[in-house]
C-alpha cells in the first residue's frame, strides 16, 4: 500500500469508505509524518495527538455504524487563527499568551460535524499580517520545497504559510486557512497546492481572530481542484452568529469541477501585465490560456483599469480595520499582560511586548489614516477606490464567465530576503488584493515549475457566489497542466 500521507483527500475518503485502511490509521501515519518534519519545517504551532486519535475512534465506529458524514476520518491541520474548544489559539501572537477558547468557530465546528479529525493548529504569520510567515511569534515556517540543490531556507509564503506547507509535505489532507489580501492563494502559489478564497460571506468568520473585517474569509488549502471543492462544502454555509454571512444556497461544488468549459469565455486582464514580471509566469499565463482554449473555452481580452490602484487601497483599508480591531488586546480580560505603573502604563507595556514590528506597523498606519483630519484624504478616498475596482470587474463579468491571471509575481523566495523592505513584501499581493477589495472567488493552483524546480501558480476570478465556474475553470486547467511535481524529502 501506498504512504497514506500521500493520498488526496478524495482518495483518503475513498479508502476509508472501502475499508482498505481506518481513520485511525490515516490520523497515525500524519502524526508520525508530523513528530518526523515539524522540528525542521515549524508547520504546527500546537500538535493535538491525543484528540486526533479519540476523534478518529469515535469516527471509525460512526463509519461502522453507517453513520459517515462527507469529511469522516480525515485528518485535517487547522490555521491559527480558527478558535479551537479547549486548545491554545494565539494567532501566533504574543499578545494572546496561552488564550484558550471555550468555544468554536462556525468553521471548524462544521468541519467536525462533518466527521473531519484535527491534528493542529498551523503557524501563520502574526495576526494574519504578512506574505513570507516571518512575523510569528513562534518563528518562520519552512518552505518544504528547495531551489534546485541549494539548502537555502524558502518562505512559503504568507500568512497561511503553516497550511500551504502542512499540505506540500503531506502533514495533513488538507487545511484550514483565511485570505485577506491573498493569504490563501499565494502559499498556495509557493508550495505547489491549491487554495481558494471563496466570495465574502461565503464562509462564517464567527470565532475567527480578525485583521481586517470587511476583507477577512475563510477558505481551504489543500492537494487538488477536487479536495478544496470537498473542503469548500463542509466550511461554507449561512451563519446566523455573523452578520456578513450570505444566506444564499449551497450548490454541489464537487460536482462542478467536472463541468465542460463549451460555451464559457474567460477574461484576461491586460492590467496584470506587469513591468519586471519573470518571463516563466508570463509564458505560463499565455500557456493556461491555450489550455483554457483547448479544453473550449473563449478567451476575450479585457480591462481592469483601476488594478494599479489595488495596492495602496488595500493597504490604507486594511491596516484602518486592523487598527480597530485589534485595540481589544490590552491585557486586561484575557491573554498576556505586563505590568506598568499604571492603567495606561499597562496598556501600552502590554501593547509594545504583545505585538510585533509589523503588527504595530500596520496599528500605526491605520490609526494614522483614521485620524481626525486624514479620514478624508486617505480612508474615505482608498473606499471611493475600493467601489471603482468591485465596479471594473462587475463591467468585465458582463462579457466573461470567469477571470485567468498569474497568482504570484515569482516563485517563493528566501527567507530574510525581502522581510527588510516592507514595500517590497506588499508588492507580494498585487495579483491577489483585488478579488478582496471587490469580494470576489479566487483559486490558485499549481501549473508550472521554475527553472529553479519552484512550484509556479495560476488564478482563476469569479464573479460573487460564482465558485462553480472558478472550480470547473481551476479543475480544466489542473487537468491540461497535469503538474505531479513534489518536494523531495530532506525533512525526513
Amino acid at each position: 500500500m501506498t504512504d497514506l500521507t500521500n493520498l488526496t483527500l478524495a482518495q483518503a475518503l475513498d479508502g476509508m469508505e472501502k475499508k482498505q485502511f481506518s481513520s485511525a490509521e490515516l490520523t497515525n501515519a500524519f502524526i508520525g509524518a508530523i513528530d518526523a518534519a515539524n522540528p525542521k519545517l515549524n508547520a504546527y504551532v500546537v500538535t493535538t495527538p491525543e484528540k486526533a486519535r479519540a476523534q478518529a475512534k469515535a469516527s471509525d465506529e460512526r463509519r461502522a455504524a453507517g453513520k459517515a458524514g462527507p469529511l469522516e476520518g480525515a485528518p485535517l491541520g487547522i490555521k491559527d487563527l480558527f478558535c479551537t474548544e479547549g486548545v491554545r489559539t494565539t494567532a501566533c501572537s504574543n499578545i494572546l499568551g496561552e488564550f484558550t477558547p471555550t468555544y468554536e468557530s462556525t468553521v471548524t465546528s462544521q468541519l467536525f460535524r462533518d466527521g473531519a479529525v484535527m491534528l493542529g493548529k498551523l503557524n501563520l504569520d502574526e495576526f494574519a499580517m504578512g506574505s513570507s510567515n516571518e512575523t510569528s511569534a513562534f518563528g518562520p515556517v519552512v518552505n518544504p520545497w528547495r531551489r534546485g540543490n541549494e539548502d537555502v531556507k524558502l518562505t512559503p509564503g504568507g500568512s497561511s504559510g503553516g497550511s500551504a506547507a502542512a499540505v506540500a509535505a503531506d502533514l495533513c489532507l488538507g487545511a484550514t486557512a483565511t485570505d485577506t489580501g491573498g493569504s490563501i492563494r499565494q502559499p498556495a502559489a509557493f508550495t505547489g497546492t491549491v487554495g481558494i478564497k471563496p466570495t465574502y460571506g461565503r464562509c462564517s468568520r464567527w470565532g475567527v481572530v480578525a485583521f481586517a473585517s470587511s476583507l477577512d474569509q475563510a477558505g481551504p488549502i489543500a492537494k487538488s481542484v477536487e479536495d478544496s471543492a470537498l473542503l469548500l462544502q463542509s466550511m461554507a454555509g449561512h451563519d446566523p452568529k455573523d452578520s456578513t454571512s450570505l444566506p444564499a444556497p449551497l450548490p454541489d461544488f464537487r460536482a462542478a469541477c467536472s463541468r465542460s468549459l463549451k460555451g464559457m469565455t474567460i477574461g484576461v486582464p491586460d492590467e496584470y501585465r506587469i513591468d519586471g514580471m519573470p518571463e516563466e509566469i508570463e509564458k505560463l499565463w499565455a500557456q493556461g490560456v491555450e489550455w483554457a482554449k483547448d479544453a473550449g473555452a473563449k478567451i476575450k481580452p479585457i480591462s481592469l483599469k483601476h488594478t494599479k490602484y489595488a495596492l495602496p487601497a488595500y493597504y490604507i483599508v486594511a491596516p484602518a480595520e486592523a487598527s480597530s480591531n485589534l485595540a481589544r488586546y490590552d491585557g486586561m480580560r484575557y491573554g498576556a499582560r505586563q505590568s506598568g505603573k499604571d492603567l495606561v502604563g499597562t496598556y501600552e507595556a502590554t501593547r509594545a511586548k504583545g505585538f510585533g514590528a509589523e503588527v504595530q506597523r500596520r496599528i500605526l498606519i491605520g490609526t494614522y489614516v483614521l485620524s481626525a483630519g486624514y479620514y478624508d484624504a486617505y480612508y474615505l478616498r482608498a473606499q471611493k477606490v475600493r467601489q471603482r475596482i468591485a465596479q471594473d470587474f462587475r463591467d468585465a463579468f458582463e462579457d466573461v464567465d470567469a477571470i485567468l491571471a498569474p497568482a504570484t509575481p515569482s516563485s517563493a523566495f528566501a527567507l530574510g530576503e525581502k522581510s527588510g523592505d516592507p514595500i517590497a513584501m506588499y508588492l507580494n499581493d498585487i495579483f491577489t488584493v483585488t478579488a478582496n477589495l471587490a469580494g470576489l472567488p479566487a483559486l490558485a493552483l499549481p501549473a508550472a515549475t521554475d527553472s529553479q524546480g519552484l512550484p509556479l501558480g495560476l488564478q482563476v476570478i469569479g464573479k460573487a457566489l460564482d465558485e462553480e465556474s472558478v472550480f470547473a475553470v481551476s479543475a480544466a486547467l489542473e487537468k491540461a497542466a497535469d503538474f505531479r511535481a513534489k518536494p523531495a524529502k530532506w525533512w525526513a
